[in-house]
């Protein structure tokens, strides 16, 4: 059987996760092919903001995954490929800002772990955040630049990592099940309209619906949609230079709430409009526009920005960031389900976790030693807990 019959590894799922699996798998020569039921990037990527953050991550095992996704961000903007230009690599820099001083202690406590961890920081008071913001509110107590901080255009990002990795990609291709050999090992899937396709490995990078495929080989996984708005404005003069968000943008990343929580995050671009987020609530895959989400969204971006206030918002779209009760992604083999390595659950980080995610996947594939401590990811962490307590939380 040949490795076109038989790659050595089949990703499921053309995001930017899945991307990345297949151009560091492809890297240590393997033989990839990609799936995925719609097009490239046609799921949580698309609709994402392309975010390369460390200014939200708490010391630990993500900020870690970070900072290593960070290098290899700007190690694949300086390769042959040119691929900086062509995702619209941007190192802006994230500006968080303190409203108040009680709020701006917390951050500088946050700062001082972060930076002990390896991240640039660096405290701007408040009668100084026009040097950085010219357009920036009066009246914050401060604020910290994380230099750090990048973006990329996340759809660009996937389409240009799968055509930098030479894998064979075929979208339109639903996962209907997984092939399994006599020892349970999985070996390939079922699809329509093509039928089985045997793989030797199979990757899990299908997001919002890992939990769902990892159920397809009777394993628990319980990564849940964690829907969020952003509106987009009229094409600008540079009105915002970094990524600017509240302090308390943090501490709604890392909550488990399944309420809704508004936190402003304004950011411009290169083509000229502004994104304004960021919305987190757990209603399952409901797509219903939601004004009161929209109104809040606008009015704190406008306290961010009173510039703002003036500006057309032109369109705005929803998403779903691939939730797990704990923020941290599942990445690795699965020792319940043999031959199936699972790369999903990032939440809102999946473009700026994925440079790492991928070389981790093709380190496992490959038996080469992972550049860092894999254990905090392991997908099987869940089994042993409440599963359906969990799943009430993931509903």
């Amino acid at each position: 059987m040949s490795s076109l019959d038989c790659p050595d590894v089949l990703v499921v799922g053309a995001g930017v996760v899945g991307a990345a699996c297949a151009y560091y798998a492809a890297r240590a020569g393997l033989t990839v092919t990609v799936l995925d039921r719609g097009p490239v990037a046609g799921g949580t990527t698309g609709a994402g903001e392309g975010n390369l953050l460390v200014s939200d991550k708490e010391p630990g095992p993500e900020l870690e995954l970070a900072l290593l996704s960070l290098r290899l961000w700007r190690e694949l903007g300086e390769s042959d490929e040119g691929l900086a230009r062509r995702v619209e690599y941007e190192a802006k820099g994230g500006v968080v800002v303190a409203r108040d001083e009680r709020r701006l202690k917390a951050l500088r406590s946050l700062a001082a772990a972060q930076s002990a961890a390896g991240v640039e920081t660096a405290e701007v008071p408040g009668d100084r955040l026009h040097e950085l913001e010219p357009y920036l509110a009066d009246g914050p107590a401060g604020a910290f630049h994380y230099p750090q901080d990048a973006q990329v255009q996340p759809a660009l990002a996937a389409a240009h990592l799968l055509r930098a990795s030479g894998a064979l990609v075929r979208c339109g291709e639903r996962v209907t099940g997984l092939l399994r050999g006599p020892d349970g090992r999985v070996g390939g899937v079922r699809t329509v309209p093509s039928g089985a396709l045997p793989a030797r490995h199979v990757v899990n990078a299908t997001g919002v619906w890992g939990g769902e495929f990892a159920a397809a080989a009777d394993v628990f996984l319980p990564v849940a949609p964690r829907r969020g708005f952003v509106l987009v404005t009229e094409p600008l003069p540079r009105v915002v230079r970094h990524k600017v968000y509240a302090a308390d943008y943090v501490a709604d990343v890392a909550s488990g709430s399944a309420a809704l929580q508004t936190s402003a995050v304004v950011e411009g671009t290169p083509a000229g409009p502004v994104l304004i987020g960021a919305s987190r609530e757990r209603v399952g895959f409901d797509r219903a526009l939601s004004v009161e989400v929209l109104r809040r969204l606008a009015a704190q971006a406008v306290e961010l920005f009173p510039a703002l206030a003036a500006v057309r918002a032109i369109r705005t779209y929803a998403g779903f960031r691939p939730y797990l009760p704990d923020h941290l992604p599942a990445i690795g083999p699965d020792p319940r389900a043999p031959g199936l390595l699972h790369a999903c659950g990032h939440e809102g980080a999946g473009v700026g976790l994925a440079p790492a995610t991928g070389l981790l996947i093709a380190r496992l594939l490959t038996g080469d030693e992972p550049p860092l401590d894999v254990r905090p990811f392991r997908p099987d962490r869940f089994d042993g807990a409440d599963q359906s307590a969990l799943s009430d939380r993931a509903v």
